[in-house]
């Protein structure tokens, strides 16, 4: 399986890159403010929760667990250790919700791995709980498009070099495709691959960073729709 464009594998993340992930997160963290309301107002709350975010990171790792745990930290902390069991209950069931929503793919996403799908090596490279990601890409539909799934507790260009080399012919003929400069593109392209830069409305502070403009491998696209033609003209 050898592309004339010589790119030979193409990684695709998933939150926010094949279905909505982000959108959630913010819908809960309106309803934990709203929650816990007496003790602050929404942006102090907001702030408080994504620092908690911040350090959890290192023991608690991305997806809904951490996030639950984390809110319930930041109740802890706002109420001076006071926090009602009910409160949270309420946050627990939070969590459970949104372990429990339907998949939605985004626009384009299924026509795009069809159309790339049988030309090149097709890998699904995302990070979080693995139980959540499982049940995600089983409700998508998508998962036949794949010919391995990876499901990292971090990215990095270390672990790009690794998966692009057990999956396919090196990082130097691989593309990744994410809506995350912090975690698809940048390290995949210090690993050696091309990153593809495909923006969502909405996006983790967590993930905020630089773009590499100037980078021969850097590209943006509007939608996943404009995949195909790009990875047709990389050399």
């Amino acid at each position: 399986m050898v592309a004339a464009s010589g790119v030979s594998t193409i990684g695709f993340d998933a939150d926010d890159t094949l279905w909505q992930n982000e959108t959630f997160f913010r819908m809960t963290e309106q309803r934990f403010t709203e929650l816990l309301s007496p003790h602050g107002e929404h942006h102090v709350l907001s702030a408080r929760l994504l620092e908690a975010e911040r350090r959890n990171l290192a023991f608690y790792g991305y997806g809904v667990k951490g996030f639950t745990l984390s809110m319930i930290e930041t109740a802890v902390e706002v109420t001076k250790g006071e926090v009602e069991a009910s409160v949270i209950a309420e946050i627990l069931s939070f969590g459970r919700q949104m372990l429990q929503n339907p998949v939605e793919t985004l626009p384009q996403a299924r026509e795009t791995l069809d159309a790339l799908a049988g030309r090149y090596r097709i890998l699904l490279i995302t990070k979080g709980d693995l139980f959540d990601q499982e049940r995600k890409l089983a409700q998508s539909g998508l998962g036949d498009y794949f010919d391995a799934v990876e499901i990292v507790s971090e990215k990095t260009s270390q672990t790009y070099e690794r998966i692009f080399a057990r999956h396919g012919d090196g990082a130097a003929r691989a593309v990744m495709v994410g809506n995350s400069l912090k975690s698809d593109v940048v390290p995949a392209i210090a690993a050696g691959a091309y990153g593809v830069h495909v923006p969502h409305e909405l996006t983790w502070a967590l993930e905020h960073e630089a773009a590499p403009e100037g980078n021969p491998r850097f590209h943006r696209i509007g939608t996943l729709g404009e995949l195909p033609p790009l990875i047709g003209q990389i050399a």
